[in-house]
């Protein structure tokens, strides 16, 4: 970084600038207009907006767009099943030059040393990553982690450089009950900013909710829902993800006088759609077409977000603000093609132009730790006629509880119901081998054969399956565990696709095309299988997450959300 004297110096037009762009078009994003000016940067900086003559090196843009790079306010970048260095490979050309994470999914497995490695190994990389101190590890008490982070392990990571606040408080029935462990998370974090998670909260339970210090959320579905969240005071995070698709019914929530108080962003993104359609961009460009103003779609997605969470020099093009920029054609259609990283040249037309350093660490190796067991432990007893159903809801991460009739075997064991899509689903509890084994039935993967498997599954991490019989569920699991994690499609007994995920049971360790071939090989197997979704796996993944609504299931068997308990069956 260059000292104040230089910074000033350039800034006055007393000294060259190290690189000056000119003849840009800026998007200003404290007023909302678009200037016609120069840029004069230096030592990773903007030192000036306006006329810079003199300069060691200059760009001639020739009228094309400078926007400040994208700042992603809410994302799991483990969700893209991506190693940390080939993650930034995909999303810096895309022009995101920050990410806000809690990283929640890989401290589930690894704790503290998981938030270390990928810490660690994103420094070397031409992005920032904020880091919110996971707050929900694990996300309740009815299932089983690879770790607990209490508020002690809090306290040290708060302490951390790069952590800006606490992550998403996901267990809101444990806030509203005044959970001891849980008051003193928020209570260590009462000076800085608290991300939250209530989908479907409302009236006096969001007023406690929110009375807790907890200042955002990104689970808003309906309109209605998310105006009253921003009602309240919080910031609301509309989010356009793989799975969780909210942008279009909630949109018209910004308008002139709220949009400084709501952000885009996209929680969960796969590794396809980051090569297919890109990053937090591609949310920008679909509010575009459904008609917001391309400059306050880049506020939501830059300044917005720095203010939100306190991130001191970046979020904007201006003078002392960190050179992270955008060149683009145009706004309507908001391709990006040139990336500057602190001045520096990082991607363009789509290509990273750096090479992210080696960064290798054990400990993320064998993290799949299962008892063994077999085919007769997948049986379900039914008590009553009816049993509850989890039902799928295409393109949300909501589920539905039904009650539903079942069929039973000779032995009295229920079976499922390809008639009815009514399959069997298992968890299996992988870090502690204790052979905890929920049981249970889903609706909406349309399987007719078969089975589909995986070591993702939110936020615990266990290894989560559905199947129309016992053995390919069994042969599916066993595959992943064979993986040291992974993901698997069985029918007949045999694998016809799968994926390695060794990297904490969480991550390939593949470059981003090898990880999306194998993904569409996994994809096309499943609906060959008969699967109805379009996303299978990551539909899947979020089956056992107990936070949201409506009915669930973990490896301590199903989860009634709303009275936040066990299911006797």
């Amino acid at each position: 970084m260059t000292t104040l004297h230089e910074l000033i110096r350039v800034a006055r037009g007393e000294k060259p600038a190290e690189l000056v762009i000119r003849q840009a078009r800026v998007v200003n994003v404290f007023n909302g207009e678009i200037e016609t000016a120069d840029i004069a940067l230096t030592g990773g900086m903007v030192a000036g907006v306006g006329e810079y003559q003199h300069a060691l090196a200059s760009i001639d843009l020739q009228g094309r767009i400078v926007a400040p790079g994208l700042i992603n306010g809410h994302t799991h970048v483990e969700s893209s099943m991506l190693n940390i260095d080939q993650y930034a490979m995909a999303v810096v050309p895309h022009g995101t030059l920050g990410v806000v994470t809690d990283l929640h999914e890989i401290a589930n497995v690894a704790g503290i040393e998981g938030l270390r490695y990928m810490l660690g190994a994103s420094r070397r990389l031409p992005f920032e990553m904020y880091l919110m101190a996971p707050s929900c590890v694990p996300a309740t008490h009815l299932e089983t982690s690879g770790a607990e982070l209490d508020s002690k392990v809090l306290a040290g990571i708060k302490r951390w450089r790069g952590v800006i606040g606490l992550g998403e408080m996901m267990n809101y029935p444990g806030v509203l009950f005044q959970d001891r462990e849980l008051l003193s998370k928020l209570d260590l974090f009462r000076d800085t900013v608290v991300d939250g998670h209530a989908p479907g909260l409302s009236g006096h339970d969001l007023n406690a909710y929110i009375a807790a210090n907890i200042s955002s959320d990104h689970e808003s579905v309906g309109l209605k829902e998310a105006a009253e969240k921003l009602r309240r005071g919080m910031y609301v995070m509309i989010r356009e993800g793989s799975t969780e698709k909210n942008l279009e019914a909630l949109l018209p929530l910004v308008t002139q006088e709220t949009f400084q108080r709501c952000l885009l962003v996209v929680d969960d993104r796969s590794a396809a759609d980051l090569l297919h359609d890109g990053d937090i961009d591609a949310v920008v460009r679909k509010a575009i077409r459904l008609g917001l103003d391309p400059v306050r779609a880049i506020q939501m997605t830059s300044i917005n977000t720095a203010v939100r969470f306190g991130l001191k020099r970046v979020g904007a093009v201006a003078p002392g603000y960190y050179a992270n920029l955008i060149v683009l054609d145009d706004l309507d259609n908001f391709v990006v093609d040139m990336v500057f990283h602190h001045g520096c040249l990082v991607a363009r037309r789509g290509e990273a132009l750096f090479e992210p350093p080696a960064f290798k660490d054990s400990r993320m190796d064998n993290t799949v730790h299962m008892k063994p067991f077999t085919t007769k432990e997948l049986g379900i007893k039914a008590g009553n006629e009816v049993f509850p159903v989890i039902e799928v809801v295409p393109g949300q991460i909501v589920t539905l509880k039904l009650m539903e009739k079942v069929i039973r075997n000779k032995n009295g064991f229920v079976c499922s119901d390809t008639s009815r899509d009514l399959l069997k689903i298992a968890v299996f509890e992988r870090h502690r081998a204790s052979g905890n084994i929920g049981r249970g039935l889903v609706r909406g993967f349309g399987l007719n054969r078969g089975a589909v498997a995986s070591s993702v599954a939110h936020d615990s991490h266990n290894i989560i399956a559905v199947g129309v019989d016992d053995a390919d569920i069994e042969t599916a699991v066993k595959s992943v565990v064979a993986m040291h994690g992974g993901l698997a499609a069985v029918e007949n007994g045999r694998v016809i696709a799968s994926m390695a995920l060794p990297i904490a049971g969480l991550l390939s360790d593949k470059p981003l095309e090898d990880v999306v071939v194998l993904l569409e090989k996994l994809e096309k197997a499943a609906r060959s299988l008969g699967s109805e979704l379009p996303a299978t796996f990551a539909a899947l993944s979020f089956l056992a997450l107990p936070v949201i609504p409506e009915l669930r299931i973990t490896d301590l068997g199903l989860i009634d959300v709303a009275e936040f308990k066990l299911i006797d069956t």
